[in-house]
């Protein structure tokens, strides 16, 4: 992309007799960008280190080329920034104690749990990447990870994407062709409500991934063990006698490594958290997506 946008900046660059016209600045620059991650990683750069994982004269021990480091795609690696300056682990440590008592206050100070979540997130990098604590023990080290918009915010953080604009604004790319599928199946039946009520039994008798879990807020805590990854719709008894879909639940709670650990009002946003917490972006969770 970078040599692409270089020689559509300054055509006169462009490579005679090149197919693409930008083949060989492609070539020059990743050998530049090897050349400075060697310099990075010489100077002590944490997350460039992480990333390489090799062995040298210097570091006989370190584990093999790549070891248990998942191949970068979409921002999905061990992303970790160095302390800021003038920062350690053991007065970032001090604020991560404070963001927890803040959390615990009934009226929380949300703008002073932003900028203290800012601040302390190369001590949370450094521990998610270093140690990959279970999912509950990483919520009890960082609770403010349980409010939505600190969850959104880790996302931006880490991906530079903002998480709710970009999922709704492919939801909405998907929307009409996903209507049209809908209205061709009812055109053929007469009844909208039948062919989604089909769509749903399909659906339904195919998944056996207990993806989906509902409950009643009137019944006993549901089992959850063994779910790596799922959302939990808490529904009332009125619901549950009147209708199988439920479009105004008590809550949704996003349940990694079977506990439940953010709790929203919509089915949307629970989804579209647990895209956000599921994929080892934020937690490294070493469980797989359905």
């Amino acid at each position: 992309m970078a040599a692409e946008a270089l020689v559509a900046k300054h055509p006169c660059l462009k490579e005679a007799g090149s197919e693409s016209g930008w083949n060989g600045w492609k070539y020059s620059l990743k050998f530049k960008m090897g050349n400075y991650r060697n310099k990075m990683r010489r100077a002590g750069c944490q997350e460039v280190t992480v990333n390489a994982g090799r062995r040298s004269r210097s570091n006989p021990e370190n584990e093999p080329s790549h070891s248990n480091i998942k191949r970068p795609k979409r921002a999905e690696v061990n992303f970790l920034p160095n302390f800021a300056q003038g920062k350690d682990p053991s007065s970032l440590e001090e604020l991560r104690q404070t963001i927890v008592e803040e959390v615990k206050k009934t009226e929380k100070d949300l703008p002073l749990i932003r900028k203290m979540m800012e601040t302390t997130f190369p001590l949370r990098r450094q521990t998610i990447v270093m140690s990959c604590p279970p999912v509950n023990e990483l919520m009890n080290l960082w609770p403010a990870l349980k409010i939505e918009s600190e969850l959104y915010a880790e996302f931006q953080r880490i991906t530079n994407q903002n998480l709710p604009n970009t999922f709704y604004s492919e939801l909405d790319r998907h929307l009409p062709r996903l209507m049209t599928l809908f209205r061709q199946k009812a055109s053929k039946t007469g009844k909208t409500a039948d062919v989604l009520t089909e769509i749903l039994k399909i659906h339904d008798e195919q998944d056996v991934s207990d993806f989906f879990r509902t409950c009643t807020d009137e019944s006993d805590e549901p089992e959850l063990d063994g779910i790596a990854v799922g959302l939990l719709t808490v529904i009332s008894d009125h619901d549950a006698v009147q209708s199988p879909v439920h479009y105004q639940p008590v809550r949704v709670s996003v349940v990694i490594e079977s506990d439940a650990v953010v709790s929203l009002p919509r089915l949307g946003e629970a989804f579209l958290c647990e895209k956000g917490a599921g994929k080892k972006i934020l937690f490294n969770s070493r469980c797989s997506l359905t």
